[in-house]
């Protein structure tokens, strides 16, 4: 049975390489809100996107942060990665900056987002117990082959790391 997934990512830059990652199959991803739809969520402010991340985040077992050049310090995005730890979910980020966009362009290694969370309970940074990936790979196919073959088992590592008592 495929696990539920919530992606997170830096919408106008990296969204058709998340839909790269969202299709490989591994998982049962979420879908992000059309153009129209998220208008309309963000219309209703910071509340609105909140309830609306929360709905979509509710039955998900793993959040998976994609990263791209600008990810990291989002304050959408460090919010879904407080809410995922918060909500016992297991998290984990993978480096996309290497898959091919829209128009066959790659773009530069992001930031490690959970360097910009840290744990109320220890002051330590999120970097230091999220596990994050960069695929290898001298083309966007063997980037993409390496996340496919790779995805399940970093979801359930993630999910076990946060299952451990």
């Amino acid at each position: 049975m495929a696990r539920r997934v919530f992606y997170s990512f830096h919408y106008a830059p990296d969204n058709w390489r998340a839909s790269q990652v969202r299709n490989i199959g591994a998982v049962e991803g979420n879908q992000p809100a059309k153009d129209n739809d998220w208008e309309t969520v963000t219309k209703g402010g910071d509340k609105a996107i909140a309830k609306w991340i929360a709905d979509q985040m509710d039955g998900r077992s793993c959040v998976v942060v994609l990263i791209g050049s600008g990810t990291a310090n989002r304050k959408w995005i460090n919010h879904e990665i407080v809410k995922a730890w918060n909500d016992g979910k297991g998290i984990l980020g993978v480096h996309v900056h290497n898959l091919k966009n829209s128009e066959g362009k790659t773009s530069t290694k992001g930031a490690n987002p959970f360097e910009h969370v840290t744990l109320k309970s220890t002051g330590a940074k999120l970097s230091t117990v999220v596990k994050t990936y960069d695929p290898p790979g001298y083309s966007s196919a063997d980037v993409y082959a390496h996340i496919k073959t790779n995805l399940d088992s970093w979801i359930e590592a993630a999910i076990a790391s946060r299952t451990k008592k």
